[in-house]
């Protein structure tokens, strides 16, 4: 049942000797805290701000069954359609078949872990259908053919050098390592994709029920194009991401941006609800006007009922997916979120893999980590992912996951009070 344990040690040995990956990330860990903090030192609500974002989840998970009902009557009043998927599964054969029943050739997507989470991509493609990511780091590693290794910053591991070297060969000419001339290539073998597209796919930063209105956060405007441009937009998102009202949501983002980017705001933030529509002759309504004619929101369980229904788990749910805890944690800033992850990454992915894809599948991820709690002291939401870790390892342990090595150096400092075993 461990077998994984010894090739799981190979792969974290071979990312400590990851030259590439340990430039990224020093070079991303010096940029990221002089910019959070910053930006946190010039927010002076920023602890009311979060107490209160933490209140509103407290009470949103609650009472999800009620706000779930209120964001499908609101999606539906406004001529959008609305979906609650039990599972990975119902979730991509749901949105593989809205795509082909609009004969899609193309689909641009904004950057979502939820996608990743279900392993949509691959199924779109599989059916024939052309899938662009449109986030700068997305289409980066789509092109490399890897995973994200951050919730935020998809690329983070790879240095600029290296994305020239992506580049070059795609393109096949030399392209220099020069960031603002990377991002102009992007922009440029981008913009032909939105206007092109059939389909828009994103996810969700936060969901209003009163309204049924999506907000997304970002700075690139990739987000905009691919939901405002294509002629269907399908909204893919965790149950977890409802909150009551508008002004919730928007608390919540002011919550995320400084965590993520170490920005006071982001450079757009998109209030969806739903269709485009216009009422501009004789005051009759008319959807599908400049936007999409289209709206479909897919919301995901896949686990987070259960999640939710746990008392050790339930504050897992809670969070906002700022990624600071993956920033600031000590191991995450040696191996990288490459090899330290199943669909998502760290310790607080150990737990949402737990529900979301399996016990055994978290087992690498809860047993790297080594519980020193500065995530719980830098999450705003205060997420006490330490102890749910502990429980997880309980977990591992009675189910038979936890390796023998593991066991065996507990046993020899409970005995011999050292991890060798009896020293002669």
């Amino acid at each position: 049942m461990s077998s994984w344990f010894e090739a799981y040690k190979g792969e974290i040995s071979r990312e400590l000797e990851n030259e590439v990956l340990k430039i990224a990330l020093e070079r991303f860990s010096a940029t990221y805290w002089s910019k959070r903090n910053a930006a946190i030192k010039n927010l002076p609500y920023y602890n009311y701000y979060r107490k209160r974002a933490r209140e509103i989840k407290t009470w949103s998970i609650e009472h999800i069954d009620e706000l779930i009902k209120m964001t499908k009557e609101n999606i539906e009043s406004l001529g959008g359609t609305f979906y609650l998927a039990r599972n990975a599964e119902d979730a991509v054969k749901h949105v593989t078949k809205i795509c082909e029943e609009r004969n899609a050739k193309l689909a641009v997507k904004a950057k979502s872990m939820v996608t990743e989470e279900i392993s949509l991509n691959e199924a779109l493609i599989k059916k024939g259908i052309e899938v662009v990511e449109t986030d700068l780091g997305e289409w980066i590693i789509q092109l490399r053919n890897e995973k994200p290794s951050h919730i935020i910053y998809p690329a983070i591991h790879l240095t600029t050098e290296e994305v020239a070297r992506t580049f070059s060969k795609t393109l096949n000419s030399e392209v220099p390592p020069d960031a603002t001339k990377l991002v102009r290539i992007a922009r440029e073998k981008l913009r032909e994709k939105f206007v092109k597209a059939d389909i828009g796919i994103s996810g969700a930063n936060v969901i209003a029920a009163d309204t049924g209105t999506v907000l997304l956060i970002e700075n690139e405007g990739n987000i905009r194009f691919s939901t405002n441009a294509p002629p269907t937009h399908i909204c893919i998102s965790g149950m977890e991401k409802i909150v009551p009202t508008v002004e919730d949501a928007v608390l919540i983002s002011r919550v995320i941006t400084p965590n993520a980017t170490g920005q006071l705001m982001p450079v757009y933030i998109s209030l969806i609800t739903g269709p485009s529509r216009t009422a501009d002759i004789e005051l009759k309504l008319t959807l599908g006007v400049h936007g999409p004619k289209e709206y479909h929101m897919v919301l995901l369980d896949n686990g987070r009922s259960k999640m939710m229904e746990d008392p050790d788990f339930k504050e897992a749910s809670y969070c906002i997916r700022c990624g600071a805890c993956l920033s600031d944690c000590p191991v995450y800033r040696e191996i990288g979120g490459i090899v330290w992850s199943h669909k998502y990454m760290g310790g607080i992915g150990a737990i949402w893999t737990t529900f979301t894809h399996g016990l055994d599948k978290a087992a690498p991820l809860a047993l790297t980590c080594t519980t020193c709690g500065r995530c719980k002291a830098i999450c705003p939401m205060e997420i006490d992912t330490p102890t749910m870790i502990l429980k997880i390892r309980e977990k591992l342990l009675k189910a038979g996951l936890t390796p023998p090595q593991l066991i065996s150096i507990a046993e020899n400092i409970k005995t011999y009070g050292n991890p060798f075993g009896a020293l002669r």
